[in-house]
């Protein structure tokens, strides 16, 4: 598969993860992005495909969620 496609399909699957992770633990995307010190825009970037984060901010939602990077990705399925 060609590079751009896959980016593209990690990219939604990261931004829906993002979004259901941050909504089934019950925090808002103020909350998140205080957590992460970045702007609530920056949040909605990311759960809107938009944006990407980089590879610290990565590792440390994986952390906050308790979940793979793999799986935030769509990688995994778990």
């Amino acid at each position: 598969m060609e590079r751009n496609v896959l980016n593209s399909i990690y990219m939604n699957k990261f931004a829906e993860r993002l979004n259901y992770l941050r909504e089934q633990n019950g925090i808002s995307r103020r909350q998140l992005a205080e957590r992460l010190n970045v702007s609530v825009r920056l949040i909605s970037y990311w759960e809107n495909g938009q944006r990407e984060c980089d590879f610290d901010t990565l590792l440390r939602l994986s952390d906050i969620f308790d979940a793979s990077v793999d799986y935030l990705l769509g990688k995994t399925e778990y």
